[in-house]
């Protein structure tokens, strides 16, 4: 994921005049987007009735593990009964459930989790914005921060093995862990590598400030 935020309103409006399904993946969404963290349904003011089934993974937001999938009754009795990932994968543990509603209870009981996020994010934009050699290329509120290369080194696997290696620098001098995000072959559409950054309500300003001014110094030594 490069932190782009899918514009699902006009998507809808594409499904209403084409008549075809619409299969949410709110895994980098859900408790984030929104003004209450509902996901990307509520980011782009779209109701959750207009989509045929949303999923999530419970590891992100909600600190847990496993996913969900929702959608009308209709829908989601017939995964019940034919979906092959039902009928050949375990049920979620109980307490792992018990954790994700806690976890979404955290969430309704302290809307300015959100806010914090959304701070965060606006830091670590800003730190970043003229960091040398690189470019912030994801949405500005999304807590995925994608940097890419300003000038390509000429092939996507020395770009890579460049953004690798500007990691484990970072990681091994600063003590900023980074991520170099690869091209997965079951991608439809091609992603350009990049560093992703992963901003949470967790992190201090003195944490993003240090991890900018960090980032900068090792861009600025090897770009």
């Amino acid at each position: 994921n490069s932190g782009q935020i899918a514009p699902l309103d006009k998507i809808i409006k594409l499904k209403e005049k084409y008549r075809f399904r619409v299969l949410l993946d709110e895994t980098n969404s859900f408790g984030v987007l929104g003004r209450t963290g509902r996901g990307l349904t509520e980011y782009c003011g779209v109701p959750i009735e207009k989509i045929d089934i949303v999923t999530s993974a419970m590891g992100h937001a909600l600190a847990t593990e496993g996913g969900f999938c929702t959608g009308s009754a209709r829908v989601i009795d017939h995964q019940r009964l034919s979906s092959s990932g039902y009928v050949f994968s375990a049920s979620l543990p109980p307490y792992l459930a018990s954790a994700a509603i806690t976890a979404i209870d955290i969430l309704e009981q302290n809307p300015d989790l959100t806010s914090k996020l959304k701070e965060n994010i606006a830091i670590l934009w800003k730190g970043l914005s003229d960091i040398r050699g690189l470019s912030i290329a994801s949405n500005p509120e999304s807590p995925i921060v994608f940097l890419v290369l300003e000038k390509s080194t000429g092939s996507v696997k020395s770009d890579l093995q460049l953004l690798e290696d500007i990691a484990d620098r970072a990681l091994k001098q600063e003590s900023i862990f980074v991520m170099a995000s690869k091209r997965s072959t079951l991608d439809k559409c091609p992603l350009p590598v990049g560093i992703r950054l992963f901003v949470s309500t967790a992190h201090s300003e003195f944490d993003l400030l240090k991890a900018c001014e960090s980032l900068k110094r090792v861009a600025a030594a090897m770009l």
